[in-house]
């Protein structure tokens, strides 16, 4: 339903292909936590939760209604960019966001 390139292994297990990628470690508390929709305390120690980043979440939700995704929450401003949700069978929902922030996956590093 994304349109990733993918490989079927066997007994149906996919692996795919993607996009450039970035992990945010956020603080759960105090004064570095991000504002937003979990306020300023963030989630409970443990929780974690998947992003998919996107240039345009405006383009990007319409062009996941066209291939039958259900959007489960719509396009919402948060502190740190715009954000919508939308269900994976077995997985439950991903956000995908337009970030207002700094981006670190076009970065050079030695590792």
């Amino acid at each position: 339903m994304l349109g990733w390139p993918h490989v079927d292994v066997p007994d149906g297990w996919l692996i795919f292909q993607l996009p450039p990628a970035e992990l945010g470690i956020h603080p759960t508390d105090g004064p570095g936590a991000m504002a937003g929709d979990r306020a300023a305390h963030g989630p409970p120690s443990g929780h974690h939760e998947i992003y998919l980043m996107c240039d345009d979440v405006a383009a990007t939700v319409a062009d996941l209604e066209t291939r039958g995704v259900e959007i489960t929450a719509p396009v919402e401003s948060q502190g740190f960019g715009l954000l919508a949700r939308f269900a994976v069978t077995g997985v439950g929902e991903i956000g995908v966001y337009q970030p207002r922030h700094e981006t670190a996956h076009d970065l050079a590093g030695d590792g």
